[in-house]
């Protein structure tokens, strides 16, 4: 039977701002104008100015939510408790994100979670560590950062069966040439971050990585650009200017915490307009406490306390991960400036790209023949419904 629903429609090019989604089981048969939809749909629908109808969306960096750390999961069943808090709110595919700890528990986390992948909870896993260097380590425990092990990223590849997508490595630490390589070869996407890299030891990684995905299709990502990474200074100017550069080549996918406590919404409208919204990935390092009340909780080994909807680690006072769903950081990215239309495709299309492959049919877009992921707002991006796989998902 198909469905159908009519409001202002989002595809990554432009606003309908009359226009109907059709889909049929877990395929979109049709997105365009309300005049030229099938007739027998349109003539059951009335206009709907008010309400936003845009793909759902897409999140590459996620720790958890509704209470529960992915990090510290040992079973599928309690790692979907966070799934589900962001499903409800409208991100409809994910990457399960661990934290730096030993490799005992990064392989038990790894094997649990390809269990999620493979039933199709999840798009796949990313590893945040452990290879990262120290004087970024932000809210990764220091106590296991390690140098580069080859062996231990075959080791993750293996527990995960094929659903490790990818791995943030700081490209300074001793043996990460040959981490980005053992990466490369398992398939998995690495990820700049956590990095006090000097410019030309992240250029000869960008490189490095750029050189051997090209033809692919595929697009090595920056985790959660200019947060736990060396500051841009004019004599010494690391990391950021040579990603940001690579980014509007598109050689590369910024990710960017637009939650308003990571980055200035301002910052992100820039960084927008700088790289493209093609270029850059939306997402919410979410932890724990995202969709929860504040107060005490643990990220990997860490204790973390959350106060007016901020994560900081107890000791250090660090930021610990978001606490928005991603709805929320498109929301407060359009009011920095950013046109919504490119805010959506930053949590959607984009990072859908880093996806690529995982899933049977193409996500991210509301185009015909793709995945019947859909997210139904208000027009100020207030969650009305959300339908994964041409199924409601069921809220509260």
């Amino acid at each position: 039977m198909v469905q159908a629903v009519r409001g202002r429609v989002l595809t990554p090019e432009q606003e309908i701002g009359d226009g109907v989604v059709c889909w049929e089981g877990e395929r979109l048969t049709f997105v365009g104008a309300a005049e030229q939809a099938p007739t027998d749909v349109a003539a059951h629908l009335d206009p709907a100015p008010d309400q936003l109808v845009l793909p759902g969306l897409v999140d590459v960096h996620n720790h958890g939510g509704g209470g529960v750390s992915i990090p510290a999961v040992e079973s599928g069943a309690e790692a979907m408790g966070a799934v589900l808090e962001h499903r409800r709110h409208g991100t409809t595919r994910m990457l399960a994100s661990l934290v730096t700890a030993s490799p005992e528990v990064l392989l038990a986390r790894t094997a649990v979670l390809a269990e999620l992948a493979e039933s199709g909870e999840i798009e796949g896993i990313h590893s945040e560590g452990p290879f990262l260097a120290s004087a970024r380590c932000g809210a990764q425990d220091p106590a296991f950062l390690s140098d580069g092990d080859p062996a231990l990223v075959r080791r993750m590849a293996a527990a995960a069966r094929g659903h490790l997508r990818t791995m943030t490595v700081a490209p300074e630490v001793p043996g990460a040439d040959e981490v980005l390589a053992a990466l490369l070869e398992a398939g998995v996407l690495p990820s700049i971050g956590h990095t006090d890299a000097s410019a030309a030891d992240t250029r000869a990684a960008v490189e490095r990585i750029v050189g051997r995905l090209a033809g692919t299709g595929r697009r090595a990502t920056v985790t959660h650009l200019f947060n736990g990474m060396r500051p841009l200074h004019h004599r010494e100017p690391g990391p950021i200017p040579v990603v940001l550069a690579a980014a509007r080549r598109g050689e590369v996918v910024l990710e960017l915490i637009g939650d308003g406590v990571h980055l200035d919404p301002e910052l992100v409208r820039d960084i927008v307009a700088t790289a493209g919204a093609e270029n850059v990935a939306l997402v919410t390092d979410a932890m724990a406490a995202a969709g929860m009340a504040d107060g005490d909780y643990v990220l990997g080994s860490l204790d973390v306390q959350v106060a007016d909807g901020v994560a900081r680690l107890v000791h250090g006072g660090s930021i610990a991960g978001g606490t928005a769903h991603l709805i929320d950081v498109v929301r407060l990215t359009v009011a920095g400036g950013v046109p919504l239309v490119d805010a959506v495709r930053a949590a959607s299309l984009t990072p859908a790209g880093v996806l690529a492959g995982t899933a049977e049919a193409p996500v991210g877009a509301l185009r015909a023949g793709y995945r019947a992921d859909v997210l139904i707002t208000d027009a100020d991006l207030q969650v009305r419904r959300v339908v994964r796989d041409g199924a409601e998902v069921r809220q509260g």
